[in-house]
């Protein structure tokens, strides 16, 4: 766990554009189980997901297309909302920062940490960007 404090700022660029924290097991299952398109970002302290994912998530949230429900979970803090998460984004090992869309349900579309690192937010961005105009 990390101190909030430090955590804070982190969590607020993506809340401060109208993604949803999710703090348990249950918030990640009424979020993601259901009707409709889910994005979720699974943020983190590391460098990827300062200079990369949080970017290009902020990104894709603006474009005029987007999934019904924006969520995030937070490595390193809400263990149980974090792992459940994982659960949903199974086969693919447990990865921060990641992203992962669902729709009705079921994952359609998943970022894993190794295609955030090194890449430039704008080419996730459009990455994710291309799954929104899919699936939503």
């Amino acid at each position: 766990m990390y101190p909030e404090y430090l955590v804070e700022p982190m969590r607020k660029e993506l809340t401060n554009v109208g993604f949803q924290e999710l703090k348990n097991a249950e918030d990640v299952d009424q979020a993601i189980k259901g009707e409709g398109t889910v994005l979720v970002v699974v943020n983190s302290v590391c460098g990827c997901a300062a200079a990369n994912a949080r970017p290009a998530a902020r990104a894709a949230a603006a474009h005029e297309k987007h999934p019904d429900k924006l969520v995030t979970v937070f490595a390193g803090m809400e263990k149980e909302a974090v792992d459940q998460a994982r659960n949903y984004m199974m086969p693919f090992p447990p990865s921060s920062p990641a992203m992962a869309l669902f729709k009705d349900g079921k994952l359609v579309h998943m970022i894993e940490r190794h295609q955030i690192e090194g890449r430039p937010a704008q080419m996730i961005a459009d990455n994710l960007i291309g799954a929104f105009e899919q699936y939503c």
